[in-house]
């Protein structure tokens, strides 16, 4: 089996799409599955960060520049005709588009001209990102676009019934929900080290933490509020560690209160696995992840969750069982700390659960579904149109 995957996200940008996709390309692989992709070009100086550049595997790098608003993105010269013949040289069976963006898009038109079929992955609905960045009005035409992108292709797979239940809702139904899954062996309470919990203070204080892209959609201004008040309450007692970074980082840092410690880019593959563990709690304000892989890392890690129940967080957190369930308002944001830093039997009793759910969510079980789905996509293209 011969499998193309396009993707406009790739290392070193760190989001839960590459996660994803880089986890596809290596399990695919393990599983003798012959795999080629085209991605974005990133500059020199990233060059060497790991997962960038594969030598193992035939690989297109399209130019890329950054985009405006968001220098972490990139976009691609829509260089068809070269897409197109990196198809021709490869011959894949499958090509399978991971973004829906410039990358995504060549892949698919290449494909269709060469009559090879395509699955799509619908990771993040961009419909939801509108109001974030002051463009409600667009909603609408987003979400045509998103459907009329993935209408084409013959299998969807999406990482939550959410947004599975989504997209049946307007017409789309060969969905598969996909990559709900988390490695229990890197993101573990094993990897706590007493290095961490000196660099952050963790012995002098309740130490919760949230991960992620600082990016408007990830409401963290909510996030600030809610915790601002909970250290009206306990002062030193508690305190908030941000790791990540993003276009709004500067604002936040700005704003942030008292007892909260911004630490930016963290190697997602030596670092984070550590930081995980050495925390005492986990917080998540975002209402429009379609995932919220950073949950299962941190359920998987042993650490107590609390965090808005919307998109594919709900497929997962059960509240005052394996995590606690809050409210996109800051009191109840605080009410969730003051109970994580104020009850450390909550905090064991939580932990636990979610380390037991996320031992049940495995990558090899995913991954062997995953090339058994393309070999059915790929005998029901032979067979018929």
């Amino acid at each position: 089996m011969r499998v193309l995957h396009c993707t406009d996200t790739w290392p070193p940008q760190v989001n839960g799409v590459t996660v994803v996709t880089t986890l596809m390309v290596d399990g695919l692989l393990e599983r003798n599955v012959d795999v080629a992709i085209v991605t974005p070009r990133y500059p020199a100086h990233t060059r060497d960060v790991v997962g960038m550049v594969r030598p193992d595997i035939a690989h297109l790098e399209l130019p890329s520049m950054q985009l405006p608003v968001y220098n972490d993105v990139r976009v691609c010269a829509p260089l068809a005709g070269r897409v197109e013949r990196f198809v021709r040289d490869f011959r894949p069976d499958l090509v399978h588009v991971d973004t829906e963006f410039i990358v995504g898009r060549l892949g698919a038109r290449a494909a269709r001209r060469l009559g090879i079929p395509v699955v799509s992955s619908f990771h993040t609905n961009f419909a939801d990102y509108t109001a974030a960045y002051g463009a409600p009005w667009l909603r609408g035409a987003v979400t045509r676009d998103i459907l009329q992108f993935h209408r084409r292709a013959r299998h969807i797979f999406t990482p939550s019934s959410v947004t599975k239940n989504w997209l049946n809702a307007h017409g789309l139904q060969h969905v598969e929900v996909f990559g709900r899954a988390v490695d229990t062996s890197v993101f573990s309470p094993a990897r706590r080290t007493g290095e961490w919990r000196t660099r952050l203070g963790a012995d002098r204080a309740v130490t919760i933490l949230h991960v992620g892209r600082l990016a408007a959609e990830k409401n963290l201004d909510l996030l600030l509020d809610g915790f601002a008040l909970a250290r009206q309450r306990l002062g030193a007692r508690v305190q908030l560690v941000i790791a990540g970074d993003g276009p709004v980082a500067a604002q936040l840092r700005a704003r942030a209160p008292e007892g909260t410690t911004f630490i930016g880019f963290i190697d997602r593959d030596h670092s984070l696995p550590g930081l995980y563990a050495s925390c005492d709690a986990f917080l998540n304000t975002s209402t429009t992840e379609t995932l919220g892989l950073v949950i299962l890392e941190a359920m998987a890690s042993g650490l107590p969750v609390a965090a808005v129940v919307e998109g594919g967080i709900a497929d997962h957190l059960r509240h005052d069982d394996n995590g606690l369930a809050i409210e996109t308002n800051a009191a109840s944001i605080a009410a969730a700390v003051v109970r994580l830093a104020e009850e450390p039997a909550l905090r064991e009793r939580l932990g636990a659960a979610g380390r037991r759910w996320a031992e049940h969510l495995s990558w090899d079980r995913e991954l062997d579904r995953l090339v058994e789905r393309y070999a059915t996509v790929i005998a029901e293209a032979r067979s018929g149109p």
